[in-house]
């Protein structure tokens, strides 16, 4: 008698709800997975999703367009677009969900795949484990929910050492760090386990309760008049709100002391 066949859980309907001249998305219920302003598409509206962007911190501003952004989750593409549309990066994004890739182009202005954009579907987990992708990735962004958002999908120190895998000398990967289930203690001592302690900064988190954590591949204290001088080139050139990050991003370590 041959065993049965075991079904992969069936994915999440996805709709969107419009409130004012803000579009969000949904995966079956009424959590919010991503937002977009209808009048600036491009903008990254919601606040923590802004800061999923601090590794420009540790970066010069002209080599930005030369680096390779990769988004574990697409959500309603915020990341995807703004790397891909504003900063000009080689961009790719992991999507286990069809339908979310779908919904994006259809009401979110993901665009089409070209030479510097590429939308996989493909499970983060295996996806990121392929020889090709190793110490390719300047910036990783982590954004890995399921319908319910109530803690990260993938939270083990194995993933997140694969994550540093992917990733360029100067690489960092930032998580958003959000849910009912969820341990921030507990995600940031899996992290800090597959970075290193003195690799690891994080915010303060929002109002809402997302905490982005950033890591780095090769650990850096760039000195405060380097970060004061990079925060005032993203919030001029590309709108990103970085002087205020630097009142609530701290390197882990110095927390800890």
């Amino acid at each position: 008698m041959s065993r049965p066949t075991r079904r992969a859980p069936a994915l999440p309907e996805v709709n969107f709800s419009d409130y004012g001249d803000v579009r969000s998305l949904h995966l079956g219920t009424l959590w919010i997975q991503g937002s977009m302003r209808l009048d600036a598409p491009d903008d990254i509206e919601l606040e923590y999703v802004q800061r999923m962007m601090a590794w420009m911190l540790f970066v010069d501003a002209p080599s930005v367009m030369r680096r390779h952004a990769m988004q574990l989750g697409l959500g309603a593409a915020a990341l995807t677009k703004f790397c891909r549309r504003k900063l000009r990066m080689h961009t790719t994004a992991v999507e286990l969900n069809p339908a979310v890739v779908h919904a994006c182009r259809g009401w979110f202005k993901l665009p089409a795949d070209d030479a510097r954009l590429n939308v996989i579907v493909a499970d983060a987990a295996a996806e990121i484990k392929k020889p090709k992708w190793a110490g390719t990735i300047d910036a990783l962004q982590v954004d890995l929910y399921d319908d319910e958002a109530a803690a990260p999908v993938l939270d083990s120190a194995d993933f997140y050492r694969d994550c540093r895998a992917l990733l360029t000398e100067e690489g960092c990967m930032t998580v958003n760090l959000f849910g009912r289930a969820a341990s921030y203690e507990r995600s940031l001592a899996q992290i800090s386990e597959a970075f290193g302690d003195t690799a690891v900064w994080a915010f303060r988190p929002t109002r809402e309760g997302n905490t982005v954590v950033l890591a780095q591949r090769t650990p850096s204290r760039p000195d405060r008049a380097t970060l004061l001088a990079r925060a005032a080139t993203l919030q001029e050139r590309w709108g990103l709100p970085a002087q205020k990050w630097l009142r609530v991003f701290k390197p882990v370590i110095a927390s800890l002391e």
